[in-house]
């Protein structure tokens, strides 16, 4: 991660200054000797936010405390990018309503924050002699998550495991 360089106190060059509080309210627009007296007599620092713009405007704050706050801003975006992944939910072809409903509301959110969702049906014992059970359950799946994801193909019997991938939908708004 790039770290990005802000202009503090002395470093500021530009003549005229618009002047923000803490809270990002405008303060005024002032002269660089008169910010600088400003934020001497406050005891913050004067941060250049945007020195592209006209006039170049200045935050009067803590300057530890700033870096902190931007620190936390780009931490809370990068928390807002997680997805893609690939999440896995395990099954039986003769699992109990209950613990399906949980798969389901599961399966909910691994598809709302952008994930995939693999479906793993594991037979045991001799339930791997009617796998149509399992093809059963998939379907079942497939229409209680129909707004919210479609699947990656068809089911593939892997061994002892059915298995199926189904992709988050993006919602379009009306």
């Amino acid at each position: 991660m790039t770290q990005k360089f802000y202009r503090i106190n002395r470093q500021i060059t530009a003549p005229t200054l618009r002047l923000l509080d803490e809270d990002g309210k405008q303060i005024d627009i002032l002269s660089l000797a008169e910010a600088i007296n400003l934020s001497q007599e406050s005891g913050l620092d004067l941060v250049e936010i945007s020195g592209s713009a006209k006039p170049p405007v200045v935050k009067l704050i803590e300057y530890s405390k700033f870096k902190y706050q931007e620190a936390k801003k780009a931490k809370a975006e990068k928390k807002g990018l997680k997805g893609g992944e690939t999440k896995e939910i395990q099954m039986t072809p003769f699992i109990g309503q209950g613990d399906y409903d949980t798969r389901i509301k599961k399966a909910k959110e691994f598809l709302a924050t952008g994930n995939k969702v693999k479906l793993s049906i594991k037979f045991q014992g001799r339930q791997i002699q009617k796998p149509e059970f399992g093809h059963q359950l998939i379907e079942r799946f497939k229409n209680d998550l129909a707004e919210f994801s479609a699947p990656e193909g068809s089911a593939k019997l892997i061994g002892k495991r059915l298995l199926i991938t189904f992709t988050p939908v993006k919602k379009t708004k009306k």
